[in-house]
């Protein structure tokens, strides 16, 4: 498996299991159309339709791409890890019950973790600019 080569910023969050600051992170506020990739990896993980506005200081989903993602209980037993189903990569962390969405889930995960694919426009509407 081809891996990406990481900042030593990245590799804090990703393979050390840091969490960036809240409201530090380039995708927080980012809602355009596209999917989120693991930055390791490069496997799909986040659809752009699952994303919201939780007001945490981290991008948070709702849903994730069937298969992408393993959860592992923490240490600490008070809260759910969300790895990358292909690298182990740390994205962040998941919560339930907190009923941001009808969903019912937030997928809480760091900027750093993810790399972000805007959806390509198609040729016609291309053609037209």
């Amino acid at each position: 498996m081809k891996q990406n080569k990481l900042t030593s910023e990245e590799e804090d969050v990703i393979i050390r299991k840091k969490t960036e600051p809240p409201f530090s992170g380039e995708y927080n506020k980012l809602f355009e159309k596209g999917t989120y990739v693991c930055r390791k990896c490069n496997l799909p993980i986040f659809e752009s339709k699952s994303k919201f506005e939780a007001g945490c200081g981290w991008p948070s989903f709702d849903d994730a791409i069937p298969g992408s993602i393993k959860r592992i209980p923490d240490s600490d037993g008070k809260c759910i890890e969300i790895v990358c189903a292909r690298c182990a990569a740390h994205l962040g962390h998941v919560f339930e019950g907190e009923n941001f969405t009808p969903k019912n889930t937030r997928y809480c995960a760091n900027s750093l973790s993810l790399k972000f694919i805007p959806k390509k426009h198609n040729k016609k509407n291309h053609a037209e600019k």
